[in-house]
């Protein structure tokens, strides 16, 4: 499991490390200010930080390619956990959703746990079939596969979160080699979905669709919310009103300023300054990953690594895009931001994942490092030869 061999610290992503820890104090600093200026809620949310960084030290030192095999496993824990949570889950009245589940004094999302449990299960099993990922009854497995925890969290019911599991499964299954054939089946019967779901929304999700196509709509209801973050945006200006001096949100005008609207709290007392770097902050990791999977000789690694990227990508482009009126309003977190402790540390271990993939890009099987070389024998077939290194 431990396996330091296979690691080489000096293909350590450390821009992508350095990055993470600015964004992680970065947070810290805006949820303390939309707290008021109080640290103690935040207490959580700095304990969650630091374990996920004494786990992101534990994750650089194992060997992925051995964990993968656990991958079976993974799977079938979290989609007990999606199930229990259907019945056992509670925020149907907060929220609209039961996405919390309590053992004792402990609540935690399982929606967030699976994000990485989904990421590594998937990953290890198309790396498993990377060799006939176009046969029709692998691409059956996969949609299965894909499928059941989407509609598990689906029947919390919670449609922002299914769409987050939807967008960072394509990215994954497209870099897996998947045919152009298969994507564009995939496309048509994902548009069908989207026209069946649309046409049946109702209550606050269906006012949030209308909300966004017009904004004037319920000002004083529905669309509160998003109106008084776009005020707070725009009073920010280029330099902001100041640390903890940001009228909308120190008055508590934006419902949910400390986890879904925590960008605008950011934009107000920061101003467009402070806002442009986070989202160049935000640029980096995204750009760092993409890199690592690129870079990577390992099928395995890829796969995941391009998952983290696609989750983290999806965060960060719908939290901030719902708030300036770009996107309709969802209950999607911003990474390193918004309160809550299992989406911080799940963030944490997906950034672990991936820099301990960065420090092992080539491809093991039983011990045994193996050249992958591609040779085009015509137009249409292609001869994967592999030759054994010692």
């Amino acid at each position: 499991m431990f396996n330091l061999k296979k690691k080489d610290l000096k293909e350590l992503d450390f821009i992508l490390l350095f990055v993470t820890i600015i964004l992680s104090i970065f947070g810290l600093i805006v949820l303390y200010s939309a707290h008021g200026g109080n640290l103690r809620p935040i207490a959580s949310q700095i304990v969650a930080t630091l374990l996920g960084f004494c786990l992101i030290l534990i994750l650089c030192t194992i060997d992925l390619d051995f964990i993968k095999r656990s991958y079976l496993l993974v799977y079938l824990v979290i989609n007990v956990l999606l199930f229990l949570t259907i019945f056992l889950g509670r925020g149907l009245d907060e929220w609209g959703a039961s996405s919390w589940l309590y053992i004792g004094p402990i609540s935690f999302q399982p929606s967030e746990v699976a994000k990485v449990g989904m990421i590594f299960a998937l990953a290890a099993f198309l790396d498993k079939h990377k060799f006939d990922i176009n046969d029709k009854f692998t691409v059956l497995k996969v949609v299965i596969m894909a499928g059941l925890p989407v509609a598990l969290i689906l029947l919390q019911p919670d449609f922002g979160t299914s769409m987050v599991y939807v967008f960072f499964i394509a990215a994954m299954i497209f870099v897996s080699g998947i045919s152009w054939k298969w994507i564009a089946i995939f496309g048509e019967l994902a548009l069908i979905v989207a026209f069946v779901a649309i046409n049946n929304l109702s209550g606050y999700r269906l006012d949030r669709i209308q909300n966004f196509l017009d904004p004037s709509r319920d000002t004083s209801g529905s669309n509160w919310q998003q109106q008084q973050g776009l005020i707070a945006i725009g009073s920010g200006m280029l330099t902001g009103r100041g640390f903890l001096n940001g009228s909308q949100s120190q008055y508590g005008y934006i419902p949910e300023k400390e986890t879904d609207f925590i960008f605008p709290v950011l934009a107000e007392e920061l101003g467009f300054i402070g806002s442009i770097a986070v989202i160049i902050l935000f640029a980096i990791m995204i750009l760092r990953l993409v890199n690592i999977a690129k870079e990577s000789k390992n099928t395995f690694i890829t796969v995941t690594v391009t998952g983290v990227a696609a989750l983290l990508f999806i965060h960060i482009f719908e939290n901030i895009a719902m708030t300036i009126g770009l996107m309709p309003v969802t209950g999607i977190p911003l990474p390193f931001f918004s309160y809550g402790g299992t989406f911080q540390l799940i963030t944490l271990i997906n950034i672990g994942l991936a820099l301990s993939g960065s420090m092992q890009k080539r491809q093991y099987d039983d011990g045994i490092l193996e050249d992958e070389s591609i040779q085009i024998i015509d137009s249409s077939k292609v001869r994967i030869s592999k030759r054994k290194l010692n």
